[in-house]
């Protein structure tokens, strides 16, 4: 129908048109200098809202959040055997990266009022093979980073943000990018900054950004992307097991276009949050907690009901999109099959998933949409 609201909408418009016409016309559409732009500019986000140093971060971009996920645990060390501790309530990326060295991915709990992965379990979790815990940042609201930090501190590990959600976000004034070992974003069609595909890896440690930038474009020992341009040289050595995970210009620009207005897009989904919350206080309907301490990108808007089924349905019929995040890890039959996860390990996890359901939020909603949403959900919810 026309009126109808669908799940997402991506922010486009004649700025994005202009970056990608530019970088089409300048010839170079793989990896190049509107890559190495969008870096540049996308760290001094991060350090303008931090207080760091550009000299102190590294930020290096790649094809996908899952890419930026498998790079940084190449980048620590991740080999066959060993475990990293990550919560079962998350896309399916989080997992299979780990897999992918042989390793074992060991599932949290999760928290019944963020959605966020549970830290009063991960001590019981941890073993003489772990060696990293991936926070994920549900919905754009950070885990609880000072507990998760102290504890990896402790007890020898490195701690990989799954920021996918949550750009950008803060946690007690910190903004995400600067909290963890490594952070990896994404920038996928549906996130709140959307090149179509693509990630980025962001770290303040030269030695995982290096082992970052060789393994993004089949391990070769420097930037190869240039050596077709005449500052280059052909002249290469592969010095590692790489991957073909570099960006492109073309996603770049739409980066480039998309950065500039982040944070008014960011106020944008909070304004639509806050009239979430307000219609749904003191009803059926259960919104995802975001704690005072910290600040939610809003990339998701979560809610619990009785009927998430047939609320689903409902919804659906009167024109309004929505989704679920997510069908947890432990759940997934070639997961279950292959490491033995048993349902009855994560009886928060299952019970948010049974309630849960995903409302649009997305810069381009008029009020009325939103006013849509609101009677809609009102009206089915039990």
């Amino acid at each position: 129908m026309n009126d109808s609201v669908p799940f997402h909408k991506a922010c486009l418009g004649e700025d994005e048109l202009s970056e990608v016409s530019a970088a089409i016309k300048s010839g170079w559409i793989t990896m190049g200098p509107k890559t190495v732009e969008f870096e540049e500019r996308f760290k001094a986000y991060l350090c303008a809202r931090s207080g760091r140093a550009p000299s102190e971060l590294y930020a290096l971009c790649v094809s996908s959040a899952t890419a930026a996920l498998h790079l940084a645990l190449k980048a620590v060390g991740l080999d066959r055997g060993d475990e990293v501790i990550l919560p079962t309530n998350t896309f399916i990326a989080t997992a299979e990266v780990v897999t992918y060295f042989g390793a074992v991915p060991v599932l949290s709990d999760i928290e019944e009022d963020t959605h966020n992965m549970s830290v009063s379990s991960l001590e019981s979790l941890i073993t003489p093979r772990t060696k990293a815990i991936i926070p994920v940042h549900f919905g754009g609201q950070p885990c609880d980073m000072d507990e998760i930090m102290a504890l990896a501190k402790r007890r020898g590990l490195v701690v990989i943000e799954d920021a996918a959600h949550a750009l950008p976000s803060e946690y007690k004034g910190k903004v995400v990018g600067v909290i963890g070992d490594l952070t990896c974003f994404s920038f996928y069609a549906t996130k709140t900054l959307a090149m179509g595909e693509g990630g980025m890896v962001v770290t303040a440690d030269q030695k995982y950004a290096e082992r970052v930038r060789i393994n993004r474009l089949h391990g070769i020992s420097r930037d190869a992307w240039d050596r077709y341009s005449l500052t280059g040289d052909w002249y290469y050595e592969v010095v590692d097991n790489g991957f073909k995970y570099n960006a492109t210009d073309i996603n770049a620009a739409l980066g480039l276009a998309q950065l500039r207005k982040l944070d008014a897009m960011n106020e944008a989904r909070a304004k639509i949050a806050s009239s979430y919350d307000g219609a749904f206080a003191g009803s059926r309907v259960t919104p995802a907690t975001v704690r005072s301490d910290r600040a939610s990108s809003r990339h998701l808007y979560v809610i619990k009901v009785s009927n998430r089924d047939e609320l689903y349905r409902k919804l659906k019929e009167d024109g309004i999109g929505t989704s679920v995040h997510f069908i947890p890890v432990h759940k997934h039959p070639h997961y279950r099959s292959a490491y033995g996860y048993q349902d009855a390990a994560y009886p928060v996890a299952n019970r948010v998933f049974e309630r849960a359901l995903s409302l649009p939020i997305y810069p381009d909603m008029t009020r009325e949409q939103v006013e849509r949403v609101c009677e809609g959900v009102l009206r089915h919810a039990r």
